[in-house]
């Protein structure tokens, strides 16, 4: 009789610890099946690209999704990583689309250019252009404060009256590139410098502030920038260069499957202008902050 009784009670707690499991592995897949999807988050191997990419997986996180991020995908392979469905997302520059992917002609309208990426990369790849930031990380020039102050250069058509007293800090390939110093002289004339040597982008600055140069090619959201008693930048006064607007460059199977990501994503460009970014930049490359820490400061500053 008592062995009946130990078999019943076995048998019951068996029946009831399947019933719970049963009941938990119902939830649980209830629960996956109401989970974001997992997004993968791309990014150039440079310090902005870095860092708009993790204001991006920040966004994404924020409002519920998971996300893989890919970070310092060299830039020659980026957007074969996208159309490849490797990366789902990343931040990508209006003119770098229009010149390096699409290999179309030199547009200066912002809007123009947006127009002519977003358009050739949905008939080509199947990938959308989201909002535009006003973050513009366009090709420019830096002269030492200095310099500009005594000569009186505050534009390229300054500069180039000036030429002949400027030392020229060189990266090589900006002396032959279409958007580089030939496009300056087919409309500014002739840049015939004093001297001109070549250097590593890296140490431009480091030239600079040796007085080994008074000018070298720049980018003009660089984090040094922001040193205007050292460096100034020269405005591009006849709009030679394309634009380089930052801006979120996605899959449409993504958008399509979750259509919420794109208003997600556009917040954080709205957040960014050219003095923003160039403050962010400033962070990492001149205070030597994590690009992760300036990030998430800075999202919190916009959510």
């Amino acid at each position: 009789m008592k062995k009946r009784i130990h078999l019943f009670i076995t048998l019951c707690m068996i029946t009831a610890l399947s019933l719970s499991v049963s009941a938990c592995g119902n939830k649980s897949a209830e629960t996956v099946s109401t989970e974001k999807a997992a997004i993968r988050v791309g990014t150039k191997d440079f310090t902005e690209n870095l860092i708009v990419g993790e204001l991006y997986a920040l966004a994404l996180e924020d409002a519920g999704y998971t996300v893989e991020r890919l970070p310092a995908i060299a830039g020659s392979v980026i957007h074969s990583s996208l159309i490849n469905d490797e990366i789902d997302l990343y931040p990508e520059y209006t003119g770098t689309g229009l010149l390096v992917v699409l290999k179309e002609k030199l547009i200066t309208d912002p809007d123009e250019v947006y127009k002519k990426v977003k358009e050739g990369y949905k008939t080509q790849f199947g990938v959308t252009w989201l909002d535009y930031s006003q973050a513009n990380d366009g090709a420019g020039l830096v002269i030492r404060t200095e310099v500009s102050k005594k000569l009186g250069i505050a534009t390229i058509s300054d500069l180039q009256k000036h030429a002949s007293e400027i030392r020229f800090a060189s990266q090589g390939e900006v002396d032959q590139r279409e958007d580089g110093i030939p496009a300056l002289e087919k409309v500014y004339g002739k840049l015939d410098w004093k001297s001109s040597k070549v250097y590593d982008n890296g140490l431009k600055y480091q030239v600079l502030m040796n007085d080994e140069a008074d000018v070298a090619p720049a980018y003009t959201t660089e984090g040094q920038l922001v040193n205007t008693d050292e460096f100034t930048l020269l405005i591009d006064d006849k709009m030679v260069w394309p634009p380089y607007n930052l801006a979120p460059v996605v899959r449409d199977n993504v958008l399509e499957a979750d259509p919420e990501i794109a208003a997600i994503i556009n917040k954080v460009s709205a957040s960014l202008d050219t003095p923003t970014i160039t403050a962010l930049n400033a962070r990492v490359d001149v205070d030597k902050e994590e690009y992760e820490k300036v990030a998430k400061e800075f999202f919190e500053s916009i959510k």
